[in-house]
């Protein structure tokens, strides 16, 4: 799994917050001990690692405006969620160079997704794959269905999913 190496192109048709609203996210990102923090239109996203409308990160805070694509909002905060609490308050931007924790944050966003109403992860796979993320099988579902058994593994070891591939909350 890879994400592209420069700024994606930005997608159109890929759900945005102001589809699904802030307060499910924003119940969602609680139960992990963290906080969703709203960023007016126009205004540059504190901690983010891609610019434009991506989500951005610092300490324990995922911060997004009404045009962060859902998919952003649950990657970055599923990149505070794969880290041990007292790792989360020292990341500003970039969370991790571990390619077990990429691809556990990559997995865990799919699993959130089904969270949110009217989001669900086939929705969310069929975005990452409008935005550019990369996998060896071509898809964020073929992935996900056939190739992300250590992803699934490493968040059942770290207590993130259980034995049944559903989210733990902390």
């Amino acid at each position: 799994m890879s994400v592209p190496s420069s700024s994606p192109t930005l997608e159109a048709n890929v759900m945005r917050l102001a589809e699904t609203g802030f307060e499910a996210p924003t119940s969602l990102l609680a139960r992990y001990g963290l906080a969703l923090e709203r960023v007016e239109p126009g205004v540059a996203i504190p901690g983010s690692f891609w610019g434009e409308e991506e989500a951005g990160i610092i300490g324990t805070t995922v911060y997004a405006r009404n045009d962060t694509p859902v998919h952003s909002l649950l990657h970055e905060a599923g990149h505070l969620i794969v880290l041990p609490p007292d790792r989360r308050t020292f990341v500003h931007t970039d969370a991790t160079d571990s390619i077990d924790e990429e691809d556990a944050t990559c997995y865990l966003q799919i699993v959130l997704a089904d969270e949110l109403p009217g989001v669900g992860r086939v929705r969310l796979m069929s975005d990452m794959d409008a935005w550019g993320y990369t996998f060896r099988l071509g898809s964020a579902q073929a992935w996900f269905e056939q190739d992300a058994g250590n992803a699934r593994q490493w968040l059942i070891d770290h207590g993130l999913l259980d034995l049944q591939g559903r989210p733990v909350f902390s």
